[in-house]
């Protein structure tokens, strides 16, 4: 059926209705990724949207309509002759107004409204049926009308939904506008990390349509949507087929296995029918075997679909430990945090081939899982896990909702929408309903509904922290980690978040000029060497944590995004961070405890800055906040001169940097310290000497700093984090050669730890 379906998708998209394409191209000034230059406007995503429920006869609409940016209390009389004369311009369906591949490019603000317009013909052969108008999604409240005929409204930017437009429709030309209205983060609505002021780890607003519009003749009894539960215990599947239907009408369901029919029955729409699959094959990585599967309702409608058979499930080890299952045998899930954003179509990737490119990527690196970040995804995608293999953890998108009545309603709706939508895809093996603390509200009572409504899959109560204790898992965020939760007598302990390290590859980023925004957990490494080597220190010190119970482990992420610089990939998808070939060899490792890890290989070598390569700030001397660095260090008093650059310090401990004790919020323990005291000192060398030049350092608590003999900062309290300041009495200290800076730290009470380094611009 897969095979069947990709033809499918290619024939279907040539009765597409498209605009005049003569004007199209994408925003200037923005990132792209090579699929962009092959987004055609007359047919851009051109394959079928639905893959688990198909239909033979569809008209895809996608493609240019009129478009009109106006205040949001503008009603239809005032806009309807300026649209449909052209408006403000076109816009490419489906990308969302704010990026570049819609070639607007242009921000709609909570007190405007987007509108949008195009006429089309309903085909000859089509005409007697009834007419379904499909939005892949919205974002976020949409109203359509046919031939000024009102036909819907939606609240709700991830799910998708339709409209039986049948009754407004003319014989021969028809015209669609659809208004949409956005608050984003103005809102307490569901929104992900859209943010009107995007920065760090919020992104640019998503407004409009941003995925597939398309028609689709029905039946009038037609059936509306597949439940497909499997058991592979039983050895059977539980279909429920919802139709618009009289009750007690007759549906029939067929099984296949290629040309080989392994089940027909009949049953009674809406209510369960029982397929009888016999010694089934699995779907699990590595072997994602599909069943194909054939629905009819008796004089009325039919579709193609497919199902998996897997389970799972929770389940202890030979000691106890609660662990994760997958057709009864225990899994270790470890992949990254995929939040589906993109640089030319944020939302929405140019083409299937660059959604199929991350997904392919992922499965290279030896990774099994990925984490569907407070997104849901165009159903290709789910299509295409299933396809390859890949477990998926779904997201609710979260917005503001903790005290906010009305938000927490529309959460519930559109929790309830988004299963309803894809647990037909056996690859989403759990549900996430809140992320950290965002938006949390009643966690024990949702987790228990969701779990309720499918009992099929797990239920992560909150990702991060803030957990209530219900749901499956017990999940940490740690950054840069790893760590592990503290084991439970029934939840899995999974690490929901690490990692995060940050490498900026230049020509390849967000913005050139936003420099030092350009950030991850430790955005400090200078190579891909650096980068790689870390990567390698962390994937050594969690392989322990399998054995000593960690269930699944969640990598951030899977390329960098905005101003983020923490992916495995760029945000333009043309360098892949992370050594392919060597990463899955440590990957699979994860997987077969039997497995010796390969070897860690010794640090690279320090880089010395050249003062004259850049013109942004950028670090002179590296931090231990990425990568530990070698330092001299004592605990007990030195000499009066131990800060020169000449003091003889070789009978002084060598450590890495950071130095502190774990626990400490912003540590990163290379050396551990729990004295009252230490003293630091480390020699650089310089090519030339910048001229201008600011510590970085974190310090808890009081803290002085000397450069070849000169105090040039003395810092009271504490930090939670590496923060800059400019130094005093520093002018003219810098040599171009070596170079030494000292550092004295004084604790009292509490967390401690310190790390220093410099950054410099010319």
């Amino acid at each position: 059926m897969i095979k069947k379906l990709l033809s499918l998708t290619l024939l279907m998209s040539m009765s597409q209705i498209t605009a005049s394409a003569e004007e199209w191209k994408p925003v200037d000034g923005h990132l792209l990724t090579r699929w962009a230059q092959d987004v055609d406007p007359k047919a851009p995503w051109p394959e079928y949207p639905r893959p688990k429920m198909v239909r033979e006869n569809w008209v895809n609409l996608n493609g240019l309509w009129d478009y009109a940016i106006v205040p949001a209390e503008a009603q239809l009389n005032q806009i309807l002759s300026p649209l449909t004369q052209g408006g403000d311009g076109q816009i490419l369906v489906p990308f969302c107004a704010e990026s570049a591949l819609s070639g607007v490019g242009k921000r709609v603000m909570r007190e405007n409204s987007l509108w949008y317009h195009r006429n089309f013909e309903v085909p000859a052969d089509l005409k007697d049926e009834r007419m379904l108008l499909h939005f892949g999604a919205v974002d976020w409240e949409c109203t359509v009308w046919v031939n000024g005929h009102e036909v819907g409204n939606h609240k709700g930017g991830y799910d998708p939904f339709n409209f039986d437009i049948t009754d407004a429709l003319e014989a021969e030309d028809n015209q669609i506008i659809v208004r949409v209205w956005d608050a984003t983060s103005d809102s307490a609505q569901p929104r992900g990390k859209q943010l009107r002021n995007p920065g760090g780890i919020w992104y640019t607003p998503v407004t409009g349509i941003w995925q597939t519009v398309w028609l689709e003749p029905v039946p009038k009894n037609s059936i509306e949507r597949l439940q497909c539960v499997p058991d592979i215990d039983a050895e059977t599947l539980t279909l429920t087929v919802h139709t618009s239907a009289d009750a007690g009408s007759v549906v029939w369901a067929r099984a296949m296995d290629g040309d080989k029919e392994v089940a027909k029955v009949k049953g009674i729409a809406g209510q369960p029918i029982t397929l009888p699959i016999e010694n089934p094959k699995l779907w699990a990585p590595g072997s994602p075997f599909l069943y194909d599967l054939e629905v009819a309702l008796d004089g009325g409608d039919k579709v193609s679909s497919y199902f998996g058979m897997r389970k799972i499930s929770m389940t202890t080890d030979g000691k106890g430990i609660p662990r994760i299952a997958l057709n009864n045998e225990i899994i270790f899930q470890y992949g990254p945090l995929d939040q589906g954003w993109w640089p030319d179509g944020l939302y929405t990737p140019a083409n299937e081939a660059a959604l199929l490119y991350d997904l392919e990527v992922t499965q290279d690196i030896g990774m099994n899982l990925v984490r569907k970040h407070v997104k849901v995804e165009l159903e290709r995608f789910y299509y295409h896990c299933d396809q390859m293999g890949l477990l998926v953890w779904q997201d609710m998108p979260n917005g503001t909702c903790e005290t906010d009545p009305a938000g927490q309603k529309q959460f519930r709706i559109e929790l309830e929408r988004m299963i309803d939508a894809f647990e037909h895809y056996p690859s989403i093996v759990m549900w996430v309903p809140f992320n950290e603390a965002w938006g949390q509200h009643d966690a024990v009572e949702v987790a228990n509904w969701v779990k309720q409504r499918d009992p099929s899959r797990l239920v992560n109560e909150t990702s991060g922290w803030n957990d209530e204790g219900s749901g499956d898992i017990i999940d940490l965020h740690v950054y840069t980690g790893p760590a592990m939760p503290e084991l439970e007598d029934y939840r899995a302990a999974v690490m929901g978040e690490f990692g995060g390290l940050g490498y900026a590859v230049k020509g390849h980023l967000w913005s050139e000029k936003r420099g030092s925004e350009n950030w991850g957990y430790g955005d400090g490494h200078p190579s891909q060497a650096h980068f790689q080597h870390h990567y390698e220190e962390l994937m050594h010190a969690m392989r322990p944590m399998i054995d000593q119970g960690l269930c699944a482990a969640v990598y951030t992420q899977t390329s960098d995004v905005e101003g983020e610089i923490n992916g495995f990939m760029t945000y333009d998808r043309e360098v892949v961070k992370l050594d392919v070939e060597r990463s899955a060899a440590i990957h699979a490792c994860f997987y077969d405890l039997s497995k010796p890890l390969p070897a860690l290989e010794g640090a690279p070598a320090p880089v010395v800055v050249d003062a004259n390569a850049s013109d942004e700030w950028v670090p002179l001397v590296e931090t231990s906040q990425t990568v530990g660095q070698t330092w001299r260090y004592t605990n007990t008093a030195p000499a009066a001169d131990w800060m020169a650059r000449a003091f003889d310090d070789s009978v002084w401990q060598v450590g890495e940097g950071m130095f502190g004790s774990e626990g400490t919020p912003g540590v990163r323990v290379g050396t551990p310290w729990t004295s009252s005291d230490i003293y630091l000192r480390r020699n650089f060398e310089l090519i030339t000497v910048p001229s201008e030049v600011r510590l970085r350092i974190f310090h808890d608590e009081d803290v002085k700093v000397y450069i070849n003999g000169q105090l040039v900062k003395l810092l009271s309290g504490y930090t939670t984090g590496f923060i800059d300041v400019e130094m005093d009495n520093a002018e003219g200290l810098l040599n171009a050669g070596n170079n030494t800076i000292a550092v004295h730290c004084h604790q009292s009470a509490g967390g401690q730890g310190v790390d220093v380094g410099l950054i410099k611009k010319k």
